[in-house]
């Protein structure tokens, strides 16, 4: 199967993005800061590619999601919600979703320095497909130096301890927000960092950040084999898209 890793930047890259999708296939996609709104679906599709307009084009019938916070539109008529998404060609059989850190607020105020990254709510989120992978995707802590802090290490610690015990295959996606050498990192070990694997040093677009980070993440558990893992130059978020191809 085919796995696509990516965090698209609220979908403010519309057309490029679901052009993207149509134009490569993929069987299970984990996005970060993914939005919708479930009250006005078709006023934030025109400024946005929304999670509903990413599935419908990329082909896929099962979803799991979970938001991180949300904002009012429309004068607090309505709700946009960020987080995170999984979509699968695969039915899912169960899915949960763990707070890591901070809270849920549906009206999140922008307005205060970092109020977005220091008290918005971090969720993992975990599917077990029918084809018996478990899925994780985890939008991770940010810090401005991509080493992270202790703060980094006790996150990734709970994430870790979703999967750590799964006795069946297991793929990990996420814009995790630190690279291969943080210490937040060596609670994976247990898992194949594939970005890591191959070297690669940059997932970032040079849009918002621009400095050389491999922020971006797929591992895998033993026994899983991979191939073709690709860092995609198609600007499509101010991350690189990050996919590759599997078999259990």
């Amino acid at each position: 199967m085919k796995v696509l890793q990516l965090n698209v930047w609220t979908g403010r890259m519309k057309d490029a993005l679901t052009r993207f999708l149509r134009e490569n296939k993929f069987d299970v996609i984990c996005l970060q800061e993914a939005v919708w709104s479930k009250e006005a679906p078709e006023f934030l599709g025109h400024f946005v590619d929304t999670v509903d307009e990413l599935k419908k084009v990329a082909g896929l019938d099962f979803e799991a999601r979970v938001s991180n916070w949300g904002i009012g539109l429309l004068g607090d008529l309505a709700t946009m919600e960020q987080g995170n998404v999984i979509l699968s060609r695969f039915p899912i059989e169960e899915t949960e979703a763990v707070l890591v850190r901070g809270e849920y607020d549906a009206r999140m105020n922008f307005m205060v320095k970092n109020g977005a990254d220091e008290k918005q709510a971090y969720y993992a989120l975990k599917v077990r497909l029918a084809n018996g992978l478990t899925v994780l995707n985890y939008h991770g802590y940010w810090k401005p130096d991509p080493i992270g802090d202790d703060e980094t290490v006790r996150c990734m610690r709970k994430v870790a301890d979703m999967i750590r015990d799964e006795k069946g295959p297991v793929l990990m996606c996420g814009d995790l927000n630190v690279i291969a050498e943080s210490p937040a990192m060596r609670e994976l070990d247990f898992l194949t960092d594939l970005t890591a694997e191959t070297g690669t040093k940059q997932t970032l677009m040079n849009l918002k950040f621009i400095k050389d980070v491999a922020c971006d993440h797929i591992l895998i558990s033993d026994g899983i084999e991979w191939s073709n893992f690709e860092i995609h130059k198609e600007l499509v978020s101010d991350h690189a898209a990050v996919s590759v191809e599997i078999g259990l």
